[in-house]
Order: structure tokens, then C-alpha cells, then sequence
């Protein structure tokens, strides 16, 4: 049975995108008018539009859960965790989650998405969020930690836990 659980933007995130359009939008007005047109500007606004559009690609819409895998499915490309590649799920607090700085993501543009630098525990994270709240930590057997957002936290917990057995993932020493 294939459950989805879409994306619900929190209360900022509509008035953060804004200010990010605004921001891309002044930036190549800006330049536009320091460079005086020409190849110099033009090369500048393609640039913030090719960084804009990578943006807008990867904001993520819903997360599917069906017998096979957790997809995390976002504008054009998915990320796919099969259940045997998981070594556990747990939900986080948001206090975990305030030390986390963006290495390339996005914060607040449509959501949180993108690679993040946990400076508690120093490992580089995958988040996928719609609103900074509520996140649930997918570890997989590699040690990579995949981060999601969602109000329906415990039946996705719930929902993956049958599915999968907990690995150990810590090292021996």
C-alpha cells in the first residue's frame, strides 16, 4: 500500500521566497546597470538565472511510501532510500536542528532542501524540508543521514519501521 504525505510550506517560507525573487531579480538589475549590458552582465543574469532554476528544480513536493522504498520526490529528481539500505529512523528534536549551516542548499526558498553541515556532530546531512520543525533522520548503512520534514511524523516512523531491521551503525573501536 503506497501512502503519500505531501509538503505543507510553514509560515515563513511564502514571504522568504519572495525576498529571494526580489534579491535575484535586483542582482541582475544591478548588474545590468554597473556593466552597461554587454557579454560581462548577460554572463552574470544567466548565471543567477541557471543557480535560480537549479533552486527551483530541487524544491521538494511530497514523500511516497509504498513495500519497496521511501521516495523523496521533489520538482525533477527523486531520492529513492530501498528499506534494506536503511539503518534507522527516529524523530528528531528541533533543537538538534539549530546548528545545522547550509554547505549547498537552499534555506527558506520554497523550504529548506540541500546538503547541511551538522556542526554538533560535524556530518554533512541531506535535507528535505518545507518548514524548519518536525524532522525525522532516515540513517542508512553507509552512515549518510537524510533528513525530511512532515506533519504526519510518527505514521512515517511507524510506517518505515515495519519495513525495516535496525542495523548497528556505530564503529567498533
Amino acid at each position: 500500500m503506497e501512502k503519500v504525505y505531501k509538503y505543507k510550506l510553514g509560515r515563513r517560507v511564502p514571504y522568504t521566497s519572495v525576498l529571494y525573487i526580489l534579491l535575484f531579480v535586483a542582482l541582475g538589475v544591478l548588474l545590468a546597470f554597473i556593466y552597461e549590458g554587454g557579454y560581462i552582465s548577460a554572463w552574470f543574469i544567466m548565471l543567477i538565472a541557471a543557480v535560480f532554476a537549479l533552486m527551483v528544480l530541487s524544491i521538494p513536493r511530497r514523500v511516497v511510501i509504498d513495500g519497496e522504498d521511501i521516495e523523496i520526490q521533489c520538482i525533477a529528481e527523486d531520492t529513492i532510500l530501498a528499506y534494506e539500505d536503511i539503518a534507522g529512523i527516529r524523530a528528531v528534536e528541533e533543537r538538534e536542528m539549530n546548528a545545522c549551516l547550509p554547505l549547498f542548499g537552499a534555506v527558506g526558498f520554497f523550504g529548506h532542501y540541500g546538503l547541511f553541515l551538522n556542526l554538533r556532530t560535524m556530518e554533512v546531512i541531506h535535507i528535505y524540508a518545507s518548514r524548519w520543525g518536525k524532522f525525522v533522520e532516515i540513517t542508512d548503512i553507509d552512515g549518510g543521514k537524510y533528513y525530511i520534514s512532515c506533519e504526519e511524523r510518527d505514521d512515517i516512523i511507524a510506517s518505515v519501521e515495519e519495513y525495516i531491521d535496525p542495523h548497528d551503525t556505530r564503529e567498533n573501536i
